[in-house]
């Protein structure tokens, strides 16, 4: 059984966090937490924003081991929907959970089931190119932005996660959490890495979004004129993955629409607009260039699909070449896009991810480059 639960903090929870009653599935309980945090996104600074975090365990809690893992999406696609999709064994939450990891994952503000900024709420903030297919239902006409500034920033990112991984630390009674991010999570979990190498244990990332040559601090002041959040429709999503479609059965089409409707599941708003759009604040990011990634040490594995355009391969080959770990392994992996988790071999991903988690290796290899399916 899944079930999304709505609830409503007293101030002594929103203090310590709260959580709903978990469900049983496969020998696994889902537990949802809200976890409160004082926000520095630009569009809510100070005021407490609650941070939806998904948990997956082992049934028995004497199983429980000291291992916590923390999933972290990236740009659009929140992480219940990234990792723990209703679909077969697509799940790569359940997979660690069953091999017995405790495990999370986490929106950020502005995403799925976590606090979103009330300008998310007025179309006008999405690009004029975007907006055109909420006209004339949402919108009569093209419209000036009300927030034309980030919603939200990769230091307010950092900022949700600080809070996540310190609930996590507290709530396990662990010193250190596990970091696994996708796309843009790269550049969540790293900066995050960098700046408190005290509290991470290891590190996956898939696909991710490393620009050698980016800043490293951010901009001041922010940048205006550009559009404060994106919109996904179901036609978006459909044509972005078959463009990065390389080899035959690379996907399942039913894979894609359980996913898709799951997506809408997380943004209640969002369906009601158009055909059914997922929203997302489009953030600026920084903290992930040549300079910051050479301050990691932290074990990092980093897996990239051959046929991924959207962070081209070379990118996290360069990543591999300039992360300051020197416990680092690359994997290409053949048959896979951006969306790797999502397809035929995923279960390759996931080997590599608990190997990688639990020992410090894949394939009993702690550095080097790999390739996985050819």
């Amino acid at each position: 059984m899944r079930k999304s639960v709505c609830l409503l903090c007293t101030f002594a929870l929103l203090l310590t966090g709260c959580a709903s009653t978990g469900s049983e599935r496969r020998g696994l309980v889902t537990t949802e937490h809200y976890v409160p945090v004082k926000s520095t996104a630009p569009a809510m600074t100070g005021q407490t924003a609650l941070i939806y975090v998904r948990e997956i365990t082992l049934s028995k809690a004497a199983s429980r081991p000291a291992s916590v893992v923390l999933f972290v999406h990236g740009a659009g696609t929140p992480a219940e929907v990234s990792f723990d999709p209703p679909y077969k064994d697509y799940s790569w939450m359940a997979y660690l959970a069953n091999a017995g990891f405790d495990v999370f994952s986490m929106d950020m503000t502005g995403y799925g089931r976590s606090t979103r900024p009330l300008q998310m709420n007025d179309p006008c903030n999405f690009s004029k190119e975007q907006q055109s297919q909420f006209v004339p239902k949402q919108i009569a006409a093209p419209c000036a932005a009300s927030h034309p500034t980030p919603l939200t920033t990769m230091s307010s990112d950092w900022n949700d996660i600080a809070a996540v991984v310190d609930h996590l630390r507290a709530l396990r009674g662990v010193d250190k959490v596990s970091l696994v991010g996708w796309s843009q999570g790269g550049p969540r979990t790293g900066g995050y890495a960098a700046r408190n190498p005290g509290k991470v244990a290891r590190m996956v990332v898939l696909a991710p979004a490393y620009a050698r040559n980016g800043p490293l601090d951010a901009p001041s002041p922010l940048p205006v004129g550009t559009s404060s959040m994106t919109a996904q429709s179901a036609t978006d999503f459909k044509n972005n993955w078959d463009r990065q479609v390389g080899c035959p059965d690379q996907y399942e089409p039913a894979a894609m629409q359980a996913i898709w409707s799951d997506m809408l599941a997380s943004d209640p708003v969002g369906t009601t607009w158009g055909t059914g759009v997922r929203r997302a604040p489009g953030v600026p990011t920084w903290g992930f260039n040549q300079a910051a990634v050479a301050k990691i040490q932290t074990p990092y594995l980093m897996v990239s699909g051959v046929h991924d355009k959207q962070v081209d391969q070379e990118r996290v080959r360069q990543l591999y070449a300039e992360v300051g770990s020197k416990q680092k392994v690359f994997i290409d992996l053949a048959c896979s896009s951006h969306n790797a988790m999502w397809e035929k071999n995923r279960l390759m991903l996931f080997q590599a991810s608990l190997e990688w988690l639990r020992d410090g290796t894949v394939n009993g290899v702690s550095e080097g480059m790999l390739k996985f399916g050819y």
